[in-house]
């Protein structure tokens, strides 16, 4: 994924601007021992060279990290610029306080820099998103494991009969993942690999499937990182 880092007074809040009021965001909290955690909420707005403003996560969901949401904490927010080139938002700031009114948020610090991170690149995203695959008319319940703008590698449970030559064509159903639903995607098997309990299936997305395959790693940079 190339990236590209803007200075906060170098037209930074230009740049923050691409990230729309209500645009689903991933926040990385990071606490005073070491640990991780990662969660989806949405970002509200920012006064350049004040503050930025989010969301505060579902609190069942946070657990044990909405202790750590305090002043100080360290967060990297991510969220998906909204168009057809598909690409990510991404800086690093500290909790400035949270408010409770007119509803819970995080006032963030403004940050020093930003990161326009494109999805156009090669970039490859361990995932584990369920789906169905068509292959000659039949349908097999299997997971994609990795997946890039160009291609991915599905993995078949109970494949073990099937029989596939390169460049085969079949069609991949992703029924729900993060809100998308019945995305039909098209793609060319270029590999086959037997396992023990199935198959695994390298493939490469076509051209006419392009757009949701892009919605889908922009989805999918979201909820992994």
């Amino acid at each position: 994924m190339s990236a590209k880092e803007v200075n906060t007074t170098n037209r930074l809040s230009n740049h923050l601007a691409l990230l729309l009021p209500g645009t689903m965001v991933s926040l990385d909290i990071v606490t005073p021992a070491g640990q991780r955690g990662k969660f989806r909420t949405f970002f509200i707005g920012y006064l350049p060279k004040k503050y930025v403003l989010v969301q505060f996560p579902d609190s069942n969901k946070l657990g044990n990290f909405t202790s750590f949401i305090s002043q100080g904490t360290s967060i990297t927010v991510r969220g998906l610029i909204e168009g057809h080139e598909g690409s990510v938002v991404a800086f690093a700031s500290s909790v400035k306080q949270t408010v409770q009114m007119p509803s819970r948020m995080i006032v963030l610090e403004f940050p020093k820099k930003v990161t326009l991170q494109s999805l156009r690149s090669s970039l490859r995203i361990d995932v584990n998103i369920p789906v169905k695959v068509k292959i000659d008319n039949e349908y097999w319940k299997g997971s994609i494991s990795n997946i890039s703008v160009h291609g991915c590698q599905i993995t078949i449970s109970d494949g073990e009969s099937l029989t596939l030559t390169s460049d085969k064509n079949i069609n991949i159903i992703v029924e729900d993942f993060l809100g998308m639903q019945n995305i039909n995607l098209s793609a060319d098997v270029c590999n086959t690999k037997s396992q023990i309990a199935g198959v695994s299936l390298g493939v490469k997305f076509l051209d006419e499937s392009k757009e949701n395959v892009t919605k889908l790693v922009q989805h999918a940079v979201v909820a992994e990182i």
